[in-house]
């Protein structure tokens, strides 16, 4: 990014029991900014169904590792960094399941994909993913 940005960092245990902290942590921050309540919400799902997949496949259910969160805000945009440091995805297979095929599970990645404007995912460091995801702030945003 070429502009300064604010930068936020969060820190959460990879239990699920701590993916309420998102809903706090991105609700007022996310108004404040003047994204919609319904674009808050849509962004909180996004961050929220990135953390559980890492919990769950990156992790395996290991409730003692740790998921970096790092917000940037520009005038511009609104990126999240999401650092893992478990087993490295094969990006081949991260794909949402077919919107027909009804049943639990899923569809974090469509979710991910649909709500926000880029998704990408970096296995180049020694350990873990980090991935990045940008929602566009409306036009009438001129500071962070």
């Amino acid at each position: 990014m070429d502009i300064a940005a604010d930068r936020l960092t969060l820190s959460l245990p990879s239990h699920p029991r701590y993916l309420c902290v998102l809903q706090g942590f991105f609700g007022s921050l996310l108004t404040g900014l003047s994204f919609s309540s319904s674009e808050g919400m849509q962004v909180t799902l996004a961050v929220h169904e990135a953390c559980a997949n890492i919990m769950e496949h990156s992790y395996q259910g290991d409730t003692a590792q740790r998921i970096d969160l790092t917000v940037l805000i520009t005038p511009e945009e609104l990126a999240v960094e999401i650092r893992d440091y478990g087993s490295k995805p094969d990006l081949a297979a991260i794909q949402p399941r077919a919107l027909h095929d009804v049943r639990p599970g899923g569809l974090g990645t469509h979710f991910m994909r649909s709500i926000m404007d880029t998704v990408t995912y970096d296995v180049s460091p020694d350990t873990g993913t980090l991935l990045r995801m940008t929602k566009r702030r409306r036009e009438s945003c001129t500071s962070p």
